[in-house]
């Protein structure tokens, strides 16, 4: 299981230190929470703030946008040059299309579904992305509690085996040592955790409780 700590959840008084000891600890990418307000009700960082993270950060950033102008906000965080830059599918018109401009940029590109959104709307994008980023909470805000999705998850290895084997499945939202084991059995490649690595007094001990 691959595991990138959510910097929503870190202290941003000393992020930059933050962000140097979840990658000493073992972290194996570095999740960035993007909304614009409008999108989902809660506003984050920017592109300045990301380019600082970039710049401490040993660990390659997955880019998470909750916006409503995905191509905006590609152009703002494409020169940061993140593994992975993933969009929701609820707030976008032409899925392919922004998939192959964040392609054209050298990065990954990768979707997401809210918890209410079925797998199936998937068929026609999903041999386009890299990877689909699951919630398991309606997007916003961190510390939410976890909304069980393994027969999504199910669902969707089922389309990735018939469509695009090498597409990852990430998860985000409420994710800890409890449910991960559940989270793998069913399929999931990376998971992101924001307040239960953050909130740890030990950042390796909880990031290793993650990786079964």
């Amino acid at each position: 299981m691959l595991v990138a700590p959510s910097i929503l959840s870190a202290d941003f008084g000393i992020l930059a230190k933050e962000v140097i000891e979840v990658c000493e600890a073992g972290a194996d990418l570095v999740h960035v929470d993007v909304m614009d307000g409008h999108f989902v009700p809660n506003m984050t960082i920017g592109p300045v703030v990301a380019k600082a993270v970039a710049q401490v950060a040993t660990k390659p950033l997955d880019v998470h946008l909750m916006v409503e102008d995905n191509t905006f906000f590609v152009d703002l965080f494409a020169p940061l040059k993140p593994k992975y830059i993933s969009f929701h599918y609820e707030s976008e018109r032409h899925h392919h299309r922004l998939a192959q401009k964040i392609r054209d940029h050298g990065i990954k590109p990768s979707i997401v579904l809210n918890p209410a959104t079925p797998v199936s709307c998937l068929e026609e994008i999903i041999k386009y992305v890299d990877m689909v980023l699951l919630m398991s909470v309606n997007p916003g805000f961190g510390g939410q509690k976890f909304i069980p999705i393994y027969d999504k998850i199910s669902q969707l290895q089922e389309l990735i085996v018939k469509h695009n084997p090498k597409c990852l499945i990430e998860v985000d939202g409420g994710v800890n040592d409890q449910n991960v084991v559940l989270l793998k059995k069913a399929g999931v490649d990376v998971v992101v955790a924001g307040s239960y690595i953050f909130g740890h007094k030990d950042y390796a001990m909880a990031i290793k409780s993650l990786k079964v």
